[in-house]
């Protein structure tokens, strides 16, 4: 893949791999874009997206959308209650659920890509969401690629490389092609340590460990 495009970068391990996976595949001209949206863990997740941008030496800018998010209820929002601790597929992590999160970000993503000309938008969603996120499932995907795609007349593609791949297959990616992992924020909650006990952290660990090495960053716990 060649050209220009923009990656959704969260400052996580799958938007990051996604990052990766296009420099390694040529894309010639790209930026990471990233949000806040009145989350826990926005001001951690965008401080590793910068460094993840610096490190790949791409533009990165964030979109403000505190405002239009105000209303929304989550548990992964300031707003909303505890964020749930446990397996990343317990039927508590639902209440991490953002509604319409990524149906927004999508748009404007696309949005900004067609206005400047770049041919493609990089997702970092992946199969390990999919019991939880409705909007991370391939039915969903495919339906906004269509709907991109019929909105920009063709201009604008969606391109999410580890749809049908779960964490552990992003991991094993990103170790053969040293992925500065090192640089990531997956947890959830409002810390400067990731927890090590909520949903994301523990799908995060459990990748490492089914792969029999250490996860390069620090918790303030581990279960």
């Amino acid at each position: 893949m060649k050209g220009k495009g923009i990656v959704s970068l969260s400052g996580g391990m799958d938007s990051t791999t996604v990052l990766a996976q296009a420099v390694a595949n040529g894309l010639l001209d790209f930026q990471g874009v990233g949000f806040t949206y009145g989350s826990k863990h926005n001001k951690y997740e965008n401080e590793a997206a910068q460094r993840v941008a610096a490190k790949y030496e791409i533009p990165f800018r964030v979109i403000d959308l505190t405002g239009v998010m105000s209303g929304f209820r989550s548990n992964l929002l300031i707003s909303g209650a505890e964020i749930p601790e446990g397996h990343y597929e317990a039927e508590s992590m639902k209440l991490t659920v953002v509604p319409g999160r990524n149906l927004i970000f999508m748009a404007i993503v696309a949005g900004i890509a067609e206005s400047e000309g770049a041919e493609a938008v990089l997702l970092g969603v992946h199969q390990g969401d999919h019991a939880i996120y409705p909007d991370c499932r391939s039915e969903f995907i495919e339906s906004a690629r269509q709907t991109i795609s019929l909105s920009t007349d063709g201009r604008v593609r969606i391109e999410a490389p580890f749809l049908h791949t779960d964490k552990g297959g992003i991991l094993e990616w990103g170790l053969q092609h040293d992925v500065p992992y090192e640089l990531t924020r997956t947890c959830y909650k409002e810390q400067e340590l990731a927890c090590g006990k909520c949903g994301a952290c523990q799908e995060r660990l459990e990748a490492f460990r089914v792969r029999g090495c250490q996860d390069p960053i620090r918790y303030a716990s581990v279960i």
